[in-house]
C-alpha cells in the first residue's frame, strides 16, 4: 500500500525560498498555491520579508506556529542540504526539491544529492526531486509547481520525467480541455519515482488511466512488482524516451545480439500489462481513449463512413492491428439493404454514400450500433456539399449514450467545415481525430489491456526441488580461480545437468587415450571440440571433428584438432579436447539468456543453429516472474513454433519438455546472479524430449 497519500493532501505547507519578486521561482510557486484554491495553510520562509503575497513570512521552520506537513524548497543548492536537515528536525513528512544543481551536473552533484537522501533517510522523509517542476493535484487542490497555470480537473494522473514536458502538455492541455488528477515533475527520482506514484494513482479515486513519461527505471524489481499490482487495476500507458544501456554490454552471445538495447523495456512494459506509447502524440491519443471509453467485451470493430476510400483504409488498418471487422447479423442485413440506397455498402464498412444527410447517418448507426457483433464503432466523415457535422455529431452523442459498453470513436476527415462537429464529440467525451489510424489504434490497444485484465494470474513460481546449487556453486569456485570468465563446454554441461537441463554428455580428455576411453563409455559417434576460452569459433581453426565412429577415428582426431590450433592460434591456451555424444537431428532452437542492468535477467528462445542471428526469430520475457504459462505463450510468438507442432508431415516436438527446459534455465539464471550471459544453440527437440548440444556460460567475478 502507498503511503504517499498525505504527500498531496498536506494539510499545511511551507514554501522555503518564497519571494515576492515576481519572475523568481519562489514567488511562482507560492503565486499558484494561492491561485489554485489550496485549502489548507501555507506558509512562506524567507527571513528578509515580513510578509509575501498577503501572508506573513517566516525567517524559518523554527518560527512557525505549527509542524507543518509538507515543505517545497526552492533554494539555491548550497542551502539545500542545511534546509533540509531542519525540514526533518522540525518533523516534516514530505519534501519537494525543486532547485537543480545537484546529479545532472556531475560528480560533487552527485554527492550532494545522496546526502540530501541520507538526511531524508535519517528523519523519515519522503522527498519529489531535487531538479524538479513541482507537483499538482486537482481534486485537492494543491499546486507546488512553478508551471503557468493549473490543469483543468479530470481523470488523468501524469507524471513526467521531464520538467518541461510537464509544463508544455498543461499549457497544450488547457486548450484541448483535457484535464488530470494528478500531475507531477519526477525532476532526478533520487527518492520517489514514478513507481511510488503508480502505486498510489492505482488506488486513488479520482484516477483512471495512469500516464508517465520516463527516461529510465531505477528499480527494475520493484517496478515489476508494483506496476504489475497497479495494471490490474487500472491502464498504465507509458512513453519511454532513451534506451539502455544492455545492449552495448551484452554483444558477445547470440542472445545479447539479438536482445538489442531497448527490448528489455518492451519485455519488461509486456509482462506487467503496461501500454507502452511510441510517441507523444500516442501517448496522449491513448490517454484519453482510456479515459472516456470503456473497455470493450470483444474485438470487433464497425465502420460507418461517407465515403468508401476512408472506408477501405480503416478496414486496412482493422486487420493489420490484429482487430475483426464485425460479421453483422442476417437481420442486421437485412434491414440496412432495405433502408439504404441501392448503391450503399451494408457489410460493413458501411457505407452510406457521399450524399448523405444526419438522417440516413442515424439509420446506418441505430442498425449498426444494435448489432451483437459490434463490440467499437468508429465514424468516418469527409465533408461534402450536403454533410451535417453538427446534427450528426448529435446522433452519434445519443448512440453512444445508448450503448455505453461500447466505445465510440470518429474521424472527421477535413478542416473548418466540420470542426464545429468536431469539438461537440470531444466535449461529450468522445474522441475525434482527423484520421482514423489513432482510433484503431486506440481500439486495438483497449482491446489488448481488456484481454490482460481477464488473464487471470499465474502463480506457478518456478521451484525445482531437484536442483544442485552447491555443485554450480563448485563449478564457477573453479573457473573464477582459474581466471576465467567463460566455462569449457564441459563445464557448462555439467552446470545444466545440476539443474536437469537435458543436455549431450560432454567429457574433457587431455590425451588421445583417455579421449578413446571416454567416447567408448558414452557410446559411439562422437564430437570432438577444442577446449579453449579464447577460441570463439571453432571451426574456423579446425577444432571440431564430427561423426566419429571408432577408437581410431578418435585418436586421430585428437591428434589433427591439436595440431590445427597449434599452426593457427599459436597464443590461445587450450585445456584439452572435448569428446561429446552425438545426437540424433532434431528440430534446432536456442535458449538463450542475457542479463539487463534494470531488469535483470532476461530468457530468450526460438528458431537456432547457424542461421540465428540472421533470422532472429527469437521471443524474450524476463526471468523474474515468469511462470510456464508465460514460456508457452513466448514460444507461440515465435515461427519457431509451427515447426514444434507439427510441419508438412512431421511428428511436433515435445513441447512440455521445452518449458521445463526454458523453466529451468530461468530458475538457474535467477539462483545464481554472477551468470551474465548463457547460449544453448543447437537445442535439439524431439517428439520425446529434447537435448542440448552447445551451452555457453559467462560468469562476472563479482
Amino acid at each position: 500500500m502507498s503511503q504517499l497519500k498525505n504527500f498531496f493532501d498536506a494539510n499545511s505547507v511551507a514554501i522555503i525560498g518564497a519571494s515576492n519578486t515576481p519572475g523568481k521561482i519562489g514567488y511562482a510557486i507560492l503565486r499558484n498555491m494561492l491561485d489554485c484554491g489550496y485549502p489548507g495553510r501555507i506558509y512562506p520562509i524567507n527571513p528578509k520579508d515580513k510578509e509575501i503575497l498577503g501572508l506573513a513570512a517566516y525567517p524559518s521552520l523554527a518560527a512557525l506556529p505549527e509542524k507543518v506537513d509538507l515543505a517545497v524548497i526552492s533554494v539555491p543548492a548550497r542551502l539545500v542540504l542545511p534546509v533540509a536537515r531542519e525540514c526533518g528536525e522540525h518533523g516534516v513528512k514530505h519534501l519537494v526539491t525543486i532547485t537543480a544543481g545537484f546529479k545532472e551536473l556531475g560528480k560533487e552533484g552527485l554527492e550532494a544529492e545522496k546526502e540530501l537522501i541520507n538526511i531524508c533517510r535519517q528523519y523519515g522523509m519522503r522527498n519529489l526531486g531535487p531538479n524538479c517542476a513541482g507537483m499538482m493535484d486537482t481534486h485537492v487542490p494543491i499546486n507546488t509547481s512553478f508551471a503557468k497555470g493549473f490543469p483543468l480537473k479530470g481523470d488523468i494522473a501524469f507524471y513526467s520525467q521531464s520538467g518541461a514536458m510537464m509544463i508544455a502538455i498543461l499549457d497544450w492541455s488547457r486548450s484541448i480541455g483535457l484535464g488530470f488528477s494528478k500531475v507531477v515533475s519526477l525532476g532526478n527520482k533520487a527518492d520517489l519515482s514514478e513507481i511510488d506514484f503508480i502505486e498510489e494513482a492505482a488506488d486513488d479515486p479520482y484516477t483512471r488511466v495512469i500516464l508517465c513519461y520516463i527516461e529510465d527505471v531505477m528499480d527494475g524489481a520493484r517496478f515489476l512488482e508494483v506496476v504489475g499490482k497497479a495494471t490490474r487495476k487500472k491502464p498504465v500507458i507509458i512513453l519511454k524516451s532513451g534506451t539502455s544501456q544492455a545492449g552495448a554490454l551484452a554483444a558477445s552471445s547470440h542472445t545479447g545480439a539479438l536482445a538489442g538495447s531497448d527490448l528489455a523495456y518492451d519485455t519488461a512494459f509486456k509482462q506487467c500489462g503496461v501500454i507502452r506509447a511510441r510517441s507523444m502524440t500516442e501517448l496522449f491519443d491513448l490517454a484519453i481513449a482510456f479515459s472516456k471509453c470503456p473497455v470493450p467485451r470483444g474485438d470487433k470493430v464497425a465502420i460507418v463512413t461517407n465515403s468508401g476510400g476512408p472506408g477501405i483504409i480503416t478496414t486496412d488498418n482493422v486487420e493489420l492491428k490484429g482487430l475483426q471487422m464485425s460479421r453483422f447479423t442476417k437481420e442486421t442485413l437485412d434491414e440496412l439493404r432495405a433502408g439504404l440506397p441501392p448503391e450503399a455498402g451494408i457489410y460493413n464498412p458501411v457505407d452510406v454514400l457521399g450524399d448523405a444527410k444526419t438522417d440516413r447517418y442515424r439509420f446506418a448507426l441505430e442498425k449498426v450500433c444494435a448489432d451483437p457483433n459490434t463490440d467499437s464503432v468508429i465514424l468516418l466523415m469527409c465533408p461534402t456539399a450536403v454533410t451535417e457535422p453538427v446534427e450528426t455529431s448529435r446522433v452519434f452523442i445519443e448512440m453512444r449514450d445508448r450503448y455505453p459498453e461500447k466505445p465510440f470513436f470518429a474521424a472527421y476527415m477535413g478542416g473548418g467545415s466540420l470542426q464545429e462537429g468536431a469539438d461537440m464529440l470531444a466535449q461529450a467525451g468522445i474522441p475525434c481525430f482527423t484520421f482514423p489510424e489513432p482510433g484503431i489504434n486506440a481500439i486495438k490497444e483497449l482491446v489488448n489491456y481488456g484481454k490482460f485484465k481477464n488473464t487471470p494470474l499465474a502463480g506457478d513460481e518456478l521451484v525445482f526441488p531437484d536442483v544442485d546449487k552447491r555443485a554450480v556453486k563448485a563449478i564457477f569456485y573453479d573457473v573464477v580461480k582459474d581466471n576465467r570468465l567463460v566455462l569449457l563446454g564441459s563445464e557448462a554441461y555439467d552446470v545444466a545437468r545440476a539443474y536437469g537441463i537435458p543436455a549431450a554428455p560432454i567429457v574433457l580428455a587431455t590425451s588421445p587415450d583417455e579421449a578413446v576411453e571416454e567416447a567408448e563409455k558414452m557410446g559411439y559417434p562422437v564430437v570432438m571440440k577444442v577446449a579453449s576460452p579464447k577460441i570463439l569459433h571453432k571451426t574456423d581453426v579446425g577444432g571440431v571433428k564430427v561423426g566419429l565412429k571408432n577408437a581410431a577415428e578418435v585418436r586421430n582426431a585428437f591428434v589433427e584438432i591439436m595440431e590445427n590450433v597449434t599452426r593457427l592460434m599459436p597464443q590461445a591456451v587450450v585445456y584439452g579436447i572435448e569428446v561429446q555424444k552425438m545426437m540424433p537431428k532434431g528440430n534446432e532452437l536456442i535458449i538463450g539468456m542475457t542479463r539487463d542492468v534494470q531488469f535483470g535477467p532476461m530468457i530468450g528462445c526460438g528458431l537456432g543453429g547457424i542461421y540465428v542471428n540472421l533470422l532472429k526469430d527469437v521471443s524474450f520475457r524476463l526471468a523474474r516472474g515468469l511462470t510456464r504459462k508465460e514460456i508457452e505463450a513466448m514460444l507461440a510468438e515465435t515461427k519457431a513454433y509451427t515447426l514444434l507442432r507439427g510441419y508438412r508431415g512431421e511428428q511436433p516436438s515435445d513441447i512440455p519438455a521445452l518449458v521445463e527446459a526454458i523453466a529451468r534455465v530461468a530458475r538457474l539464471v535467477l539462483d545464481f546472479p554472477e551468470i551474465t550471459e548463457m547460449d544453448i544453440n543447437p537445442v535439439f527437440t524431439y517428439p520425446n524430449g529434447l537435448s542440448a548440444l552447445d551451452v555457453k556460460i559467462t560468469i562476472s567475478l563479482s
